[in-house]
């Protein structure tokens, strides 16, 4: 609901714009604009809202992040007003549009605040009342630059359109809070500042909601891919027995033959035709099957890593789902589920808005990035860290790579230390026993491993760390997650 008559007369008469000097004009947003403003021993701001349903004048005590560069409309105005003086404010009639007088080296300027529900805009004149600019463009009302503009007419043009529907306009009931006496100004400042918080995070939740199942059907489809390109065993260990057999018979093997049939001592001497390379001694095509076994035993624990990867992905995932859901107190909420959709959600185009893999995280003035799969570890490996970075891993257990980032002149503290601890053995499968040994050292340490898994390294130089789960530490940290 936006601010009637009554109401914007009562936040003029606190707010005492005359003779206040205009120190910088901002636009947070798209339907926003702010006014620093200065007055002997005070110093205040104001906002100017024009957003449908919650147009709206009065200061503000806490800072508005700006979202948006400053637009054409705001720009004009800090070469037109800022640094001007404000010689009078008031309401023209009942018709909740304020008039503004300001004076800059000789310069007169007014602004006229239409602050109507469904119309409202910013427009600035000369004196003459020809329109320097608006805030929003609107040809069919005349309202661009050039054109004359004068309120009572528009007024009265409004009043012969309207009928008379009995409606008594009062100020909202306003008194006390937290214990302290507060005026108009502040109250509608808490009050819209609160519908804004519990609209935005209703949209909020239904994101969060909508992205945490995308996110799971992703894990789980990718699960069943990788548990489909899975070989069973015992085809597995069949290669080698069949180079078993072969090694068994080398001698009766003739040159250049392109099958041959042995007795199958592994099955009760039955049988079997092996397939052979003609171009291949026997003892080389026995060679081969081995080949083939360690081949395909090395892609399964290749694919036995990444499967347990993405479970724990999947459980952390509930978790951070849970977490997000059971935070009762709105602000934090509201973090936590910006924080959550910045790690995740993909911008216009296709593209994910987090340019680095994994998870983000603060502890203090570091980052701490954490890899959930072999994917994730090996791309921050190449990419996202270097040599004075810290790497934590689980030592008798698989799971994500931990990094601190390195901030030049500063040591890593014991505290940050933990943090990472902490998310390294929640990120492994040593979690369901609450403690771990880690090793860390400095990424430059490291050596990947000859035609190891994807992403595997050998450290050199590293140190030991016992850790047991923390879970304050741990949820303050999934938190305020940023990825």
């Amino acid at each position: 609901m936006s601010l009637n008559w009554k109401e914007i007369d009562l936040i003029l008469s606190e707010l005492c714009l005359e003779n206040s000097s205009i120190q910088k004009i901002r636009q947070p947003d798209f339907r926003t604009l702010v006014l620093d403003l200065y007055k002997p021993k005070r110093r205040f701001s104001v906002l100017i809202s024009l957003a449908q349903g919650r147009t709206r004048l009065h200061s503000i005590s806490k800072p508005v992040k700006n979202q948006v560069s400053l637009q054409r409309f705001a720009q004009m105005l800090r070469s037109r007003i800022q640094g001007g003086r404000i010689i009078s404010a008031e309401q023209i009639g009942r018709e909740r549009i304020v008039r503004v007088d300001v004076q800059r080296a000789g310069e007169q300027t007014i602004l006229f605040l239409r602050l109507w529900g469904g119309a409202g805009n910013v427009i600035a004149a000369d004196q003459n009342f020809t329109i320097l600019d608006a805030f929003y463009r609107r040809p069919k009302r005349g309202e661009i630059s050039g054109r004359y503009f004068n309120p009572r007419e528009l007024i009265e043009a409004s009043q012969a359109r309207r009928t008379e529907d009995g409606r008594v306009f009062e100020v909202r009931p306003f008194g006390k809070s937290t214990g302290e006496a507060v005026d108009f100004n502040t109250f509608i400042e808490e009050e819209y500042r609160r519908q804004e918080e519990e609209e935005e995070l209703g949209k909020l939740e239904q994101k969060v909601r909508s992205l945490v199942e995308r996110q799971r059907r992703f894990i789980e489809d990718k699960l069943e891919e990788i548990r489909d390109s899975y070989t069973p065993e015992h085809e597995i260990e069949r290669s080698k027995q069949i180079g078993d057999i072969l090694m068994a018979h080398l001698h009766e093997i003739l040159p250049k033959s392109d099958r041959v049939q042995f007795p199958d001592f592994y099955h009760g001497e039955e049988t079997v035709e092996i397939s052979l390379d003609p171009s291949l001694n026997g003892q080389q095509n026995a060679e081969k099957y081995y080949q083939q076994y360690r081949k395909a035993h090395r892609k399964n624990e290749r694919l036995r890593e990444e499967i347990a990867n993405l479970e724990q992905s999947l459980q952390s995932l509930k978790d951070e789902g849970e977490h997000l859901f059971s935070i009762e107190e709105p602000g934090e909420k509201l973090k936590a589920f910006r924080s959550f959709l910045d790690a995740y959600q993909p911008v216009k185009g296709g593209e994910n808005k987090k340019t680095v893999p994994g998870l983000r995280f603060t502890s203090g003035p570091f980052t701490i990035l954490v890899g959930r799969s072999a994917q994730e570890n090996d791309t921050l490996l190449r990419q996202y860290v270097r040599g004075n970075d810290y790497w934590l891993h689980t030592r008798d257990y698989p799971g994500g790579y931990v990094f601190i980032k390195h901030i030049a002149g500063k040591s890593v503290p014991l505290d940050t230390l933990l943090d990472a601890g902490n998310l390294a053995l929640h990120y492994s499968k040593g979690r369901p026993s609450g403690k771990a040994e880690l090793y860390y050292t400095q990424v430059k340490y490291l050596r990947r491993a000859k035609e190891g898994k994807k992403g595997l390294v050998i450290p050199t130089h590293e140190k030991n760390l016992s850790v047991q789960l923390d879970e304050k530490r741990l949820q303050h940290l999934l938190g305020h997650a940023k990825g």
